[in-house]
């Protein structure tokens, strides 16, 4: 039997726990893809703070979210980027209701090639009904481009 991954604080991270969490970055992914902000936006708990090294967003709405993301769509694919997936990369709880969660998204172009990949690591908090819910970013940014052969 596997033992789980246990994070600095001893806390176990069962795999429903991170099944649950990679259902959410999937989704996400999903929603992004096909440029809709308001499934987006059902996945954030405002208010949220995205951190990134060209600034910090306060998010105040859904209707902000659904907003930003409905045009990101249309912003990667003209860099030839059609596609992604959430590749999770390290999951850590914190408490009973929240996770912190690295995600490694690639940039995949119409032939699955993958053009760029970025990464965040997501402050999840389980809300009143106990969905996990996005309630901060830290964008680690893009990774190298990767050698072609």
């Amino acid at each position: 039997m596997a033992i789980p991954k246990t994070d600095p604080r001893g806390v176990p991270i069962h795999n429903d726990v991170r099944s649950e969490v990679q259902a959410l970055f999937d989704a996400l992914a999903r929603a992004l893809t096909a440029g809709d902000g308001a499934a987006v936006a059902a996945m954030y708990e405002v208010p949220a703070l995205i951190i990134a090294d060209d600034g910090v967003i306060a998010v105040e709405s859904a209707a902000q979210v659904a907003q930003f993301f409905g045009g990101a769509k249309a912003q990667y694919n003209a860099q030839g980027i059609v596609d992604t997936r959430a590749d999770l990369i390290d999951l850590e709880r914190i408490g009973d209701r929240i996770a912190v969660a690295t995600v490694r998204w690639p940039h995949l172009d119409e032939k699955g090639t993958q053009v760029t990949a970025e990464s965040s690591d997501y402050t999840l908090r389980r809300d009143d009904a106990g969905q996990f819910r996005i309630r901060g970013v830290l964008m680690r940014g893009l990774s190298p481009r990767p050698a072609r052969s």
